[in-house]
């Protein structure tokens, strides 16, 4: 927990070097807000295979929001990636269950918080409101 702790404030660090801490904190906690609403959308919408793009799409939408953005998208996309591995690990034992589905995910992330198009994991026939 100390090490998860230290690289949390070290990233937090080094990503507001560049700028003031109110701006870097204000992108984060919007960015963390659009996380939230895209979690928020994709239980609602509750689509089969359209969970790579409200990855995306969260991670997008933070991102937008600056370096701020950018540092909430990752901690939180990586929290809840490795919660997520604990979780199966307890479930399914050291089976590598979800492993697979878990990197598809990260590479969702990752895609949208380099600023491309979250729609290219748009499954066809989702409502347009999302």
């Amino acid at each position: 927990m100390k090490l998860f702790r230290g690289l949390v404030f070290c990233s937090l660090v080094l990503g507001v070097s560049s700028q003031g801490w109110f701006s870097f904190l204000g992108e984060a906690a919007q960015g963390a807000r659009d996380m939230w609403r895209a979690y928020s959308d994709m239980i609602e919408a509750n689509y089969i295979n359209s969970d790579k793009y409200f990855h995306a799409r969260g991670n997008y939408d933070a991102a937008q929001r600056g370096p701020g953005g950018v540092w909430a998208a990752e901690v939180l996309s990586n929290a809840r990636e490795n919660m997520q591995r604990v979780t199966d690990f307890f479930k399914h034992g050291d089976s590598g269950y979800g492993l697979e589905d878990s990197r598809a995910d990260q590479f969702a992330n990752e895609w949208g918080r380099s600023g491309k198009d979250p729609n290219h994991f748009r499954p066809a026939g989702l409502p347009d409101k999302y």
